[in-house]
Protein backbone atom coordinates (compact mmCIF):
# COMPACT_ATOMS: atom_id res chain seq x y z
CA UNK A 1 0.00 0.00 0.00
CA UNK A 2 1.38 3.40 -0.99
CA UNK A 3 1.60 6.11 1.60
CA UNK A 4 0.60 9.66 0.90
CA UNK A 5 2.62 12.66 1.91
CA UNK A 6 1.01 15.86 3.09
CA UNK A 7 2.49 18.94 1.44
CA UNK A 8 1.32 22.21 3.00
CA UNK A 9 -0.04 24.88 0.68
CA UNK A 10 2.54 27.64 1.00
CA UNK A 11 0.42 30.09 -1.01
CA UNK A 12 -2.20 30.51 1.71
CA UNK A 13 -0.75 32.59 4.57
CA UNK A 14 -3.48 33.09 7.12
CA UNK A 15 -6.83 32.11 8.51
CA UNK A 16 -8.98 34.50 6.50
CA UNK A 17 -11.50 32.50 4.49
CA UNK A 18 -10.40 32.31 0.86
CA UNK A 19 -12.99 33.11 -1.79
CA UNK A 20 -12.64 32.05 -5.41
CA UNK A 21 -14.22 33.06 -8.67
CA UNK A 22 -13.97 32.01 -12.31
CA UNK A 23 -12.39 34.24 -14.98
CA UNK A 24 -11.06 34.12 -18.53
CA UNK A 25 -7.30 34.34 -18.93
CA UNK A 26 -6.24 36.02 -22.18
CA UNK A 27 -4.08 34.12 -24.62
CA UNK A 28 -0.38 34.59 -24.59
CA UNK A 29 1.50 32.84 -21.82
CA UNK A 30 1.80 30.06 -19.28
CA UNK A 31 0.94 31.26 -15.78
CA UNK A 32 1.56 29.38 -12.57
CA UNK A 33 -0.60 29.20 -9.47
CA UNK A 34 0.05 32.29 -7.34
CA UNK A 35 0.43 34.67 -10.29
CA UNK A 36 -0.92 38.15 -9.59
CA UNK A 37 -3.35 39.06 -12.36
CA UNK A 38 -4.84 42.29 -13.59
CA UNK A 39 -8.01 42.80 -15.63
CA UNK A 40 -7.86 44.30 -19.12
CA UNK A 41 -10.51 47.00 -19.16
CA UNK A 42 -11.46 46.63 -22.84
CA UNK A 43 -12.38 42.94 -22.80
CA UNK A 44 -12.52 41.91 -19.11
CA UNK A 45 -9.91 39.17 -19.59
CA UNK A 46 -7.11 38.61 -17.10
CA UNK A 47 -3.35 38.68 -17.67
CA UNK A 48 -0.24 38.78 -15.50
CA UNK A 49 -0.34 42.25 -13.95
CA UNK A 50 2.59 44.33 -15.18
CA UNK A 51 3.35 48.03 -15.06
CA UNK A 52 5.85 48.04 -17.94
CA UNK A 53 6.14 45.96 -21.09
CA UNK A 54 8.94 43.47 -21.63
CA UNK A 55 11.05 46.21 -23.25
CA UNK A 56 11.24 47.88 -19.82
CA UNK A 57 10.22 51.30 -21.08
CA UNK A 58 6.63 51.15 -22.35
CA UNK A 59 4.08 51.73 -19.59
CA UNK A 60 1.07 49.41 -19.47
CA UNK A 61 -2.18 51.38 -19.33
CA UNK A 62 -4.89 48.88 -20.33
CA UNK A 63 -6.14 48.35 -16.76
CA UNK A 64 -4.14 45.17 -16.20
CA UNK A 65 -1.39 47.14 -14.49
CA UNK A 66 -3.58 47.18 -11.37
CA UNK A 67 -3.39 43.86 -9.48
CA UNK A 68 -6.86 42.42 -8.97
CA UNK A 69 -6.82 38.64 -8.30
CA UNK A 70 -4.43 35.76 -7.60
CA UNK A 71 -4.39 32.72 -9.85
CA UNK A 72 -5.57 29.61 -7.98
CA UNK A 73 -4.37 27.05 -10.53
CA UNK A 74 -1.75 26.72 -13.25
CA UNK A 75 -2.96 28.00 -16.62
CA UNK A 76 -1.51 27.48 -20.10
CA UNK A 77 -2.96 30.13 -22.41
CA UNK A 78 -0.37 29.80 -25.18
CA UNK A 79 -2.91 28.31 -27.61
CA UNK A 80 -5.67 30.83 -26.88
CA UNK A 81 -7.91 32.27 -24.20
CA UNK A 82 -8.71 29.91 -21.32
CA UNK A 83 -12.16 30.13 -19.76
CA UNK A 84 -13.31 28.91 -16.36
CA UNK A 85 -9.99 29.57 -14.62
CA UNK A 86 -10.13 29.68 -10.81
CA UNK A 87 -8.77 32.78 -9.07
CA UNK A 88 -8.70 33.98 -5.50
CA UNK A 89 -10.66 37.17 -4.84
CA UNK A 90 -10.26 37.15 -1.05
CA UNK A 91 -7.79 35.78 1.46
CA UNK A 92 -4.29 36.05 2.94
CA UNK A 93 -1.38 35.01 0.73
CA UNK A 94 2.35 34.44 1.11
CA UNK A 95 4.30 37.14 -0.74
CA UNK A 96 7.29 34.80 -1.01
CA UNK A 97 5.53 32.44 -3.41
CA UNK A 98 3.56 34.92 -5.52
CA UNK A 99 4.52 35.45 -9.16
CA UNK A 100 4.81 39.09 -10.21
CA UNK A 101 4.86 40.72 -13.64
CA UNK A 102 7.35 43.35 -14.81
CA UNK A 103 7.42 46.34 -12.50
CA UNK A 104 5.63 44.61 -9.63
CA UNK A 105 6.79 43.07 -6.37
CA UNK A 106 5.14 42.48 -3.01
CA UNK A 107 5.39 46.14 -2.05
CA UNK A 108 3.63 47.40 -5.21
CA UNK A 109 0.71 44.96 -5.07
CA UNK A 110 -0.12 45.10 -1.35
CA UNK A 111 -2.22 48.27 -1.37
CA UNK A 112 -4.29 47.63 -4.52
CA UNK A 113 -4.98 44.03 -3.52
CA UNK A 114 -5.95 45.08 0.01
CA UNK A 115 -8.67 47.27 -1.53
CA UNK A 116 -10.29 44.15 -3.01
CA UNK A 117 -9.95 41.92 0.07
CA UNK A 118 -6.66 40.21 -0.71
CA UNK A 119 -3.94 40.52 1.93
CA UNK A 120 -0.27 39.90 1.19
CA UNK A 121 1.84 38.72 4.10
CA UNK A 122 5.44 37.75 4.63
CA UNK A 123 4.98 34.21 5.93
CA UNK A 124 7.55 33.11 8.49
CA UNK A 125 8.93 29.58 8.53
CA UNK A 126 8.37 27.62 11.73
Amino acid sequence: MATETFTPDNLIAGTTQTVTDIVTVASGEVLSRGSVLGKVTADGKYVLSTTVAADGTTAITDGSETPYVILAEDCDATAGDVTNVAVYVKGEFNENVLNFGNGHDASTVKAPLREVGIYIKSAQKA
